[in-house]
């Protein structure tokens, strides 16, 4: 069984990358945190990140191996925040010394490896969750409390349009996260499941899907565009239109990455590339603002904060998360499935 979780929650990360910089940021902020210890391949690298989150004149302890910084430093939370490639043998060596353990996602490279990574947590009696974060900005909770309280009336349909607007030329991902270009599977397996899980937050299952992707960038491995058709529970539907190379009006066009519409019986909510949401009245001709709070900090409105925090807050308060592995499973039978049908050219159920 689970040991239970109690603050000060002792957390060690695996990874110091570009997005894990993000996780190191969120968990400093937390009081009920500790910052006990990091695990990177380059330790040499490491010494300012170890000293920024380190008390004063006390680094983090660094280690090479994960499971040598888990028996050293005895986590509560190990948080993966390595290339999925490495997600599985990082949770095999940590399992057995940390009861808590959040991944990053793609979650283990693959739905196989995802079952495996579940089995080897459940033999130690622990948890796992996996960190999606797009859910979590401000934007998308907010249009879940405004859908559930009756703005749009009936749900029809939702249609995300991502268009970062980074994807193009020899150098697109070169700045962040080279590796991007290497994925056999990009633009699904790396960025639409976000919107698979956030369509789900929305409207619940998913019970079949169509696909037609593309690469258009021929330096890349993997595909950059495509649109995907959902069908929802209670004939609801989804559209993700993605194109990396394309991109949209934003001050800032990391921030939600697109544009995204929420259609109802009783009126359309529309996110835009700044975070904003308008609501405009079913037989209307314009729209009006609807303004909420948030903090603009590094990634996505804080997102990475916000979800690492609700994960742990379940965890203090004895409650399952939705993030658990075991559910967010889902999210790659659907991708497996994105795949299939646009491999086949036809529609598949999930």
């Amino acid at each position: 069984m689970t040991k239970a979780l109690a603050s000060p929650v002792r957390v060690a990360i695996v990874g110091a990358g570009y997005f894990g910089r993000f996780h190191y940021d969120a968990w400093s902020r937390m009081p009920e945190v500790e910052l006990v210890g990091m695990s990177v391949r380059a330790v040499e690298k490491a010494a300012d990140v170890a000293a920024e989150y380190g008390a004063p004149g006390a680094p983090l302890p660094v280690f090479a191996n994960p499971a040598e910084m888990a028996t050293a430093v005895r986590p509560d939370i190990v948080d993966i925040t390595a290339p999925p490639e490495a997600h599985l043998d990082i949770i095999r060596a940590v399992a057995p010394h940390a009861p808590y353990i959040i991944c990053q996602k793609p979650f283990a490279g693959s739905t196989q490896g995802a079952r495996q990574a579940i089995a080897h947590v459940a033999e130690h009696g622990g948890r796992i969750a996996v960190h999606e974060d797009i859910r979590f900005q401000p934007w998308n909770e907010e249009a879940k409390r405004l859908i559930e309280g009756g703005a749009v009336g009936e749900l029809y349909q939702i249609t995300f349009r991502l268009r970062p607007g980074d994807g193009q030329g020899p150098s697109a991902y070169l700045d962040r996260q080279p590796y991007f270009q290497q994925m056999p599977r990009f633009l699904v397996h790396e960025t639409a499941v976000h919107w698979i899980d956030t369509f789900r937050f929305f409207m619940g299952e998913a019970s079949g899907v169509f696909a037609r992707l593309a690469k258009l960038n021929p330096v890349i491995a993997g595909e950059d565009a495509g649109v995907i058709y959902f069908d929802f529970e209670g004939g609801r539907r989804g559209v993700f239109d993605g194109n990396r190379l394309s991109d949209h009006i934003a001050e800032n066009r990391r921030r939600t990455l697109g544009e995204m519409w929420i259609e109802g019986a009783d009126g359309t909510l529309r996110l835009d590339g700044d975070g904003r949401i308008w609501l405009r009245r079913f037989g209307a001709n314009q729209e009006v603002e609807h303004v909420f709070e948030w903090r603009d900090h590094l990634f996505g409105g804080d997102c990475v904060y916000r979800c690492n925090r609700a994960i742990m807050l379940d965890w203090l308060a004895a409650r399952a998360s939705p993030m658990e592995a075991g559910s967010y499973i889902r999210n790659q039978v659907i991708e497996d499935a994105i795949y299939e049908s646009a491999e086949s050219g036809r529609y598949v159920s999930v």
